[in-house]
């Protein structure tokens, strides 16, 4: 029996593992293959049994991932970030969430014959998007940057606060079953509950900031301790108020990540790692305990429920949402088709239910199955059919014109600057805040935080960005920066500076594999030093546009060993197109424009020291200056 158990567990922690990659790979939600595995190894085979297998454990088990899940999340609700969106996130988020969830829980009542406790109960589960299902969708689909903008700050905010509505109906439920029934007890006990969570939830919030703002800790012991105090606080309220944990532990993340100077940046992604192992495990298990029968039985209802779902209560809330915005028809449309259910909806469904079920609710297993149908549903159907629809109505941006820079150096900023000022986006990713900073300062956009980090696969916004250019000083980052980048742009779309010439003459042993480097970025001989040395002795980058009488041959004539090309824009300024080698180089005729590096009459490009020291080129007046455009007659 032991055997078979630890069999059961390992063979539940390879299949996430693998699925967490395999979506990767296809840029779907992890989620939808998660939830699939489940169940095929539970109701179709038979091979999995939850609670078989682990008892009495499963739902102290269920409880505590439940709890980590929704307080990372909530590490990630900045309040400036609600103030900043547009008027078109807000109403969605507050005045659209509640018509959803009034038109789903009218829906439930009458089609699936749910009493309203669990009708608003499961109205207020499936009004949560979420980014994990969000922004892999975006990426696929591609939409242009007003609608994918609004659908990602829709589910990055209504992921915690979702959430935090969804407990708030649940304790509100368990209030009403606590007690005589009178309205009067049932507000009190609604109170207490809301009074503990909030303030063990704070409490605990200000404990541990100002356990790490004092460095009482040592920084191994962060990570270890954050989890233990979530764990302890969560059973604590529990033990305190029943119900009030999940409230706590979502106050306390969302009091934490709008705490000033308080860096939770290392803790957010060991809580992103642990979720991941939670969720790959979680989900399984949850999907195996499904009950396909039941969803047999309701047949037409369970469908008709979801049409209502996709196409009476997403369209409602849409517009409602964006009465009197300047957006489209079309953008209306398509922003009323996307709305994916993901990890909140699954996770917090599958917790309520079985603490319905002790409640003696004998309609709660259900409510796992409807909300596992619609996220199922709704990310099938809408992965198939969005870009279609996007393509139909005009809102999907025909080619990525934004390029992904790994590193915010000096010699990044700069060509940064020169794809702005030619009308396409650069976005600066670098870990070394100094280099970040420098870059706000320069109005250029920027990404906190390693290219290559989990942080990165939540955070970094690439709708719209269909090239990476590897430009970091450190050469195994620009590598696993284009291995990472070539899943999601194509091989042809990553680009890296080649290694300096001694690391060249290491031989293949010691040097890291040309197909796992991308395209050469340049050409097959530049690297960050002659770059960074060129640009410090007063080379310029300029733009030259290409006319009938000065053709790329006259260009590579006039400018032979006095300009590097770097990039040519197409007319009109549609495509960009980054010279990597000779033989790739795009046949280029009128009305396309060069941007090439300019060196100095004193110098040749092929003669300079690649041994520039970084300071002189961070003082150069160069970096300041806009991009110059030149003019042949």
């Amino acid at each position: 029996m032991n055997e078979h158990i630890m069999i059961v567990l390992a063979a539940i922690g390879l299949i996430g593992s693998f699925i967490q990659w395999f979506s990767w790979w296809v840029k779907l939600p992890a989620i939808l293959f998660l939830l699939l595995a489940g169940i095929v190894l539970g109701p179709v085979t038979g091979w999995l049994n939850p609670d078989e297998l682990f008892g009495p454990l499963l739902f102290p088990m269920v409880s505590l991932a439940v709890a980590v899940i929704l307080f990372e999340g909530s590490l990630t609700l900045h309040f400036y970030e609600i103030k900043g969106v547009a008027k078109v996130v807000r109403r969605l988020v507050t005045v659209g969430l509640v018509v959803t969830w009034v038109i789903i829980a009218v829906a439930t009542h009458y089609l699936i014959g749910f009493n309203w406790d669990l009708s608003f109960l499961f109205g207020a589960l499936v009004v949560v998007t979420g980014p994990t299902v969000v922004v892999p969708m975006l990426r696929t689909v591609r939409l242009n940057k007003t609608v994918a903008n609004i659908l990602k700050w829709e589910g990055i905010v209504i992921d915690p606060l979702g959430a935090l509505f969804a407990v708030l109906v649940y304790d509100f439920i368990i209030s009403s079953q606590a007690g005589d029934g009178s309205l009067g007890h049932i507000l009190a006990s609604f109170t207490a509950i809301i009074a503990a969570g909030v303030l063990l939830g704070l409490a605990a919030g200000q404990f541990l900031a100002i356990v790490l703002r004092k460095h009482w800790l040592p920084e191994f012991l962060h990570n270890v301790f954050t989890l233990t105090l979530v764990f302890g606080v969560f059973a604590f309220a529990n033990a305190l108020v029943e119900e009030s944990g999940l409230l706590a532990v979502t106050i306390m993340g969302m009091w934490l990540a709008n705490k000033k100077d308080l860096l939770m940046d290392e803790i957010l992604d060991f809580k992103e790692s642990l979720s991941v192992l939670l969720i790959s495990g979680l989900f399984i298990l949850l999907a195996a305990r499904m009950d396909l029968e039941q969803l047999k039985q309701l047949g037409w209802k369970a469908i008709a429920l979801f049409m209502v779902i996709q196409l009476i209560a997403r369209p409602a809330k849409v517009a409602v949402s964006t009465l009197g915005s300047s957006l489209s028809p079309s953008e209306r449309a398509i922003l009323a088709w996307i709305a994916p259910r993901g990890i909140v909806a699954a996770a917090v469904s599958a917790l309520f239910a079985l603490r319905l079920e002790q409640a003696g609710y004998s309609q709660a297993p259900l409510l796992v199955s409807l909300t596992f149908m619609v996220i199922i549903g709704t990310v099938v159907l809408q992965s198939a059919t969005a870009r279609p629809l996007a393509r139909w109505l005009g809102v999907a941006d025909p080619e990525p014109r934004g390029v992904l820079i790994n590193s915010a150096n000096p010699v990044a900023r700069a060509i940064a600057k020169a794809l702005e000022e030619q009308g396409f986006d650069a976005i600066l990713a670098d870990g070394h805040w100094p280099y970040v900073r420098q870059a706000r300062m320069e109005g250029l956009k920027t990404f906190y935080g390693n290219p290559v980090s989990e942080h990165a696969d939540r955070h970094l916004d690439l709708v719209g960005t269909g090239r990476m250019l590897g430009l970091s000083t450190n050469n195994d980052l620009n590598a696993l920066s284009a291995l990472k980048y070539q899943s999601e742009f194509g091989r042809k779309n990553v680009y890296t500076l080649s290694l300096p010439e001694e690391q060249r003459k290491k031989g293949s042993k010691h040097g890291i594999a040309h197909d796992k480097r991308g395209l050469p970025l340049f050409g097959p001989d530049m690297t960050y030093a002659k770059l960074a040395g060129l640009l410090a002795k007063g080379a310029e980058i300029r733009a030259t546009p290409l006319t009938e009488a000065f053709t790329i041959d006259h260009f590579l004539e006039q400018y032979d060993g006095k300009a590097i090309p770097l990039f040519a824009v197409s007319p009109k300024g549609k495509r960009l197109e980054v010279f990597s080698s000779p033989e790739a180089m795009p046949r280029l005729g009128k009305g396309w424009k060069i941007i090439a590096l300019h060196v100095p009459e004193t110098l040749s490009a092929s003669s300079v020291d690649e041994s520039a020291p970084e300071k002189s080129l961070q003082d150069s007046p160069i970096l300041s200056a806009s991009p110059k455009e030149e003019s042949h007659a």
